[in-house]
């Protein structure tokens, strides 16, 4: 039995050819969905918090598939979003299913953006998730705005004046929620 998985094993690695890491390798094919790319993201000093998010937020399915959606508009100056949609697009169109990037486009963006992470020293990721879909919230707000006071939408429809007040943006859709708090007895269980 033994050496039957050996022979499998060997078989699945010499079938990955050279574009297999040394990693996908050792783990094997079978073990990585056909569509994922797992990359780590270098750290720039102390960027660490940031790139936590940044793959936390990569494996979001929804919220991934928005920011490379992105990335097919028509060029837009440069921000976060384009930045954030340049890095998604470069770990998934990577031959590896594995391996490391640089997010030195990100970073520089970052730094210059945001003077709180403008330096080297440990931020806190909550902080910075927090930064950062505010920050691609408030930047697709305006890109609506814009379309808005160019007296079209972007199917090309005209939209009257009086548009939606509160623009809920896809980052809205796919993190924002309602908070509630119950508070219920430990003996009948009767909230209030």
């Amino acid at each position: 039995m033994e050496l039957l998985m050996t022979v499998r094993r060997l078989a699945s690695i010499c079938t990955m050819g050279a574009n297999a890491s040394a990693l996908e390798k050792e783990i094997g094919p079978e073990q990585f969905p056909v569509n994922e790319h797992y990359f780590g993201l270098v750290n720039f000093g102390n960027t660490c918090y940031c790139n936590s998010v940044l793959q936390a937020l990569y494996f979001c399915r929804p919220f991934r598939e928005k920011v490379l959606a992105y990335k097919v508009q028509p060029r837009k100056k440069e921000s976060l979003l384009t930045c954030l949609s340049d890095l998604f697009n470069s770990i998934a169109t990577q031959k590896k299913k594995v391996g490391v990037i640089p997010p030195k486009k990100f970073i520089s963006r970052l730094r210059k953006e945001n003077e709180l992470f403008d330096n080297y020293m440990q931020q806190d990721a909550h902080e910075f998730l927090n930064y950062l879909l505010n920050t691609i919230a408030d930047l697709l707000q305006e890109e609506k705005k814009q379309e808005r006071q160019n007296g079209k939408l972007q199917n090309g429809s005209i939209e009257s004046e009086e548009g939606d007040k509160t623009d809920l943006t896809w980052v809205h859709e796919i993190f924002q929620g309602t908070l509630t708090n119950e508070t219920r007895c430990l003996n009948c269980e009767a909230g209030r």
